[in-house]
């Protein structure tokens, strides 16, 4: 199977009419070592259903359908779904079976066929919301390994009392548990991006508890990063009630109400929403 490069994206992009855009975060991929790289590091075995979103010209798809993966390609841009088939049977025909394209929004757009990997190249403007829904709506989905740009990745994978933990570092850790992969030269994208870009692993954890907790965690992890100097116990007061409210609701989780939210874990969130439960239904 022969993998896209350079001239090939240029190619099918001058083809099909496509410059890439900011707005959609199109940065296409023409390196096939990148590719086989990332296919390796996501651990892809063959007959897995495993899900790209954003696969543009097909750079990765090929890669994964290399590895002999089953993939659910999801794509914003109608002209890429609508071309991704074609490339795909021009270049590696005995798979063409093993690839469904889903024209639509990532954000929005059902997955069929619960695939049990996320194998990406996420669309940078959006990455973070994209991931979450996902993982939330997609639990067939044991493991990933996404591109991001650097900073949003470093962030998702950050630890408690780190300066760039925040909000989504918990909110991944809700599912599971991040880490870096490595990094991504600029040369391999094209156009080149002004960003630098990093591989984040994810390993699916135990299940924490059901939908309303989950929202109830997420709704005290918003409002203790909304403000990030203020204490929890400033923090939290609009969310549950009051200051006084808030302090009795942190010394019941265990949580010091002169803390700040970057220093909180996952756990302690979530003891925090379960003491919740009366003021955050």
């Amino acid at each position: 199977m022969r993998l896209l490069g350079a001239a090939d994206v240029r190619a099918l992009a001058a083809r099909l009419d496509v410059a890439p855009t900011k707005r959609l975060g199109q940065n296409f991929v023409h390196d096939a070592n990148t590719v086989r790289r990332i296919v390796r590091l996501a651990d892809v075995q063959a007959g897995e259903r495993v899900l790209e979103i954003g696969p543009g010209l097909g750079s990765l798809t090929l890669g994964l359908l290399e590895a002999g993966a089953v993939v659910i390609a999801v794509e914003l841009d109608r002209r890429l779904a609508e071309a991704l088939p074609a490339t795909v049977a021009d270049l590696a025909p005995a798979a063409a079976d093993r690839l469904t394209v889903v024209a639509g929004d990532a954000l929005r757009v059902p997955v069929p066929d619960a695939p049990v990997r996320l194998v990406a190249n996420l669309p940078y403007n959006v990455s973070v919301p994209v991931l979450l829904r996902l993982l939330a709506d997609v639990p067939s989905l044991a493991a990933a390994v996404v591109m991001v740009q650097a900073e949003v990745g470093e962030r998702l994978a950050a630890a408690p009392g780190s300066k760039i933990y925040g909000s989504p570092s918990v909110k991944a850790a809700w599912y599971g548990r991040c880490t870096i992969a490595g990094t991504v030269p600029r040369g391999v994208f094209w156009p080149v991006p002004n960003v630098d870009s990093v591989l984040v692993r994810f390993e699916r954890g135990p299940a924490r508890g059901d939908t309303v907790l989950r929202d109830r965690v997420f709704r005290l992890v918003d409002a203790a990063f909304a403000q990030r100097r203020k204490t929890l116990r400033q923090a939290l007061a609009t969310a549950v009630g009051g200051t006084g409210a808030a302090d009795a609701l942190l010394r019941a989780a265990g949580v010091d109400p002169g803390e700040r939210g970057e220093r909180l874990g996952i756990e302690a969130f979530l003891a925090l929403a379960e003491a919740a439960a009366p003021v955050l239904p």
